[in-house]
């Protein structure tokens, strides 16, 4: 029998352990699975989904759906330089990289030793059952570096060791970090000698899916698991007693896009430990129409017009407006049928049948959304016609307003639906919102042009993000069954970035110049060496502090 952490018939709930409000006693009969020390998963039996269970329960308790961040540039971030050097000569040795993505191909070349041994220490596979389970963990098959190099020797690796990459993002995020150099191929990754702990994150249960509207052909991925997946890696961090630079090249535009989620807050108070540093990509969502944002002073309700391509049927888009406004929403079809305000409450859920064209429409207008306290107005789509929808959002208070509203993210749908008069800025994808970690936008380091993709900030809330831009246009990467291709988006750019943060952990740890370093030290010294335009003002919505070079880091520092 499954675990309930794998079983369909369970939703997974995300609990603010610190609250005080879970029954210690489901702790001894698998109902509870810790996340971390903040918060925890409740698993709940439902045989059958209703879309109105969200409502029932919360929004937050509900794990986002994450997708991945991404579809030379060695010496444009200083790298090379610093490499070079003699007295930093910096390629990773004695750190440990952390892959959080699709898997890995571990016996392409690029993460071999000279020897032809492994240079991966762990993979945790999430999606195989039946293996040896990693401790204090549930589920999934852990495999060893011991184990990896008897299946690269083996005849037949995959009955050793039967994980894959089918999607090939990990491998090539993985490569960018950390690829062993390979001289007739002119590639290396940014720390050619690093170790690597890998999670390859199982899919997102189903019931997830029907919840979000999300269409069961895409790839999504569950934000429990993926909070999972980084505490596996900091527990063999500190089990190896290594310094560790984690990548994060996965995101959401769920959520109100302020870092108060649960995987944002995890990973900032991580920034603030010791030897851990973590890169973000801030996803590239920012050219693709699907942020409205509108401050309204005049009559105080405002249309915000959506077209919704023929490819897309299902999907939920997510209207956000800030304390003290009450907003009421209305839903109107391209045939001119109405939902009707639809008025705030703390728990609602209202389903609309559309006679004319046979959508289907869900709306919850929340009040109170429990992780930022403002009111999220939630409409998930059945069957959705093609056509211009409009959301008519009104405030009750009869006062100016602002509000954002976002469409889910990468290829969750197509570029056929869109809003009609889209806003580029506060595009982050979460986590990358948090307050903390390193947040990455992508340029090309052919021209030093943005690449137009990139999410744009700031956040809802005002913080500054991104921290600063990597290159992430065209990267060299290994490709699934060998060879290299290239990788394009702010995933490239994250893993970059990540390379970056194990050179300087190396420096401040391995070779014990600054061993109480933390990510954020790290990423705020980062900041000050950041290459800055003249002709731009800093920060700014596109580029952040400016363009990472790990070169002008050590130079702030004196040490050359």
């Amino acid at each position: 029998m499954p675990g309930k952490i794998i079983d369909e018939n369970y939703y997974d709930f995300i609990v603010d352990n610190t609250l005080g409000n879970v029954d210690e006693t489901d702790s001894t009969n698998d109902n509870i699975t810790y996340l971390n020390e903040k918060h925890l998963l409740l698993h709940v039996y439902k045989d059958r989904e209703e879309l109105c269970d969200l409502g029932q329960n919360s929004y937050s308790r509900f794990p986002s759906l994450f997708t991945v961040n991404s579809t030379v540039s060695i010496e444009k971030s200083g790298i090379g330089q610093v490499q070079r050097n003699p007295f930093l000569a910096l390629y990773g040795q004695g750190v440990m990289v952390g892959i959080i993505d699709t898997g890995i191909d571990y016996m392409h070349k690029a993460f071999l030793n000279a020897d032809g041994t492994t240079r991966i220490k762990y993979i945790w596979d999430q999606t195989i059952e039946g293996g040896r389970i990693p401790e204090n963990f549930t589920f999934g098959t852990e495999y060893t570096s011991v184990q990896i190099d008897q299946a690269i020797e083996s005849d037949s690796p995959l009955d050793e060791v039967n994980t894959t990459d089918i999607n090939g993002h990990g491998t090539a995020v993985a490569s960018i970090i950390a690829g062993s150099r390979d001289m007739a191929a002119n590639f290396t990754g940014v720390v050619p000698e690093a170790e690597l702990v890998v999670v390859k994150v199982k899919r997102a249960k189903r019931n997830l899916y029907r919840i979000f509207c999300v269409p069961d052909d895409k790839l999504c991925f569950q934000e429990s698991d993926i909070i999972l997946a980084i505490r596996y890696i900091i527990s063999k961090a500190r089990i190896l007693q290594r310094p560790v630079a984690i990548c994060l090249a996965m995101g959401t535009s769920q959520g109100g896009h302020d870092g108060l989620g649960a995987t944002s807050s995890y990973i900032s108070y991580l920034a603030q430990a010791s030897k851990v540093g973590i890169a973000v990509a801030a996803g590239n969502e920012g050219n693709r129409r699907r942020h409205f944002y509108a401050k309204v002073n005049n009559n105080y309700v405002e249309d915000i017009e959506l077209n919704v391509g023929e490819a897309d049927k299902e999907f939920a888009a997510e209207v956000w407006s800030y304390v003290p406004a009450r907003c009421a929403i209305e839903i109107v079809a391209p045939t001119g049928e109405t939902t009707k305000q639809v008025f705030p409450s703390i728990s609602g859920c209202q389903k609309f049948n559309f006679i004319f064209n046979n959508s289907t429409v869900w709306v919850n207008n929340i009040i109170f959304e429990e992780e930022t306290g403002d009111q999220l107005m939630l409409v998930r789509f059945q069957n959705a016609t093609a056509g211009i929808w409009i959301f008519r959002v009104s405030n009750l208070e009869n006062k100016p307003f602002s509000i954002h509203s976002w469409l889910p993210a990468e290829n969750l749908i197509s570029d056929e639906t869109f809003f009609i008069k889209p806003n580029p800025y506060t595009t982050i994808t979460s986590p990358g919102n948090a307050r903390l970690p390193l947040t990455v936008t992508a340029y090309n380091p052919l021209n030093d042009s943005f690449y137009l993709e990139s999410g744009r900030g700031y956040t809802r809330i005002g913080i500054i993000k991104p921290d600063v831009a990597a290159p992430g246009y065209e990267i060299p990467c290994a490709k699934v069954g060998g060879g290299y291709g290239s990788m394009t988006g702010t995933g490239a750019a994250a893993a970059h970035s990540t390379g970056i943060l194990a050179m300087i952990l190396e420096w401040a740890d391995v070779k014990g110049n600054y061993t109480t370093i933390t990510g954020n030290d790290m990423n705020r010294l980062l900041i000050r060496g950041a290459v800055r335009k003249e002709n731009l003002t800093y920060p700014n919505q596109e580029w952040g502090y400016g363009q990472i070079n790990v070169n002008s880091f050590f130079q702030n520092l004196g040490l050359f």
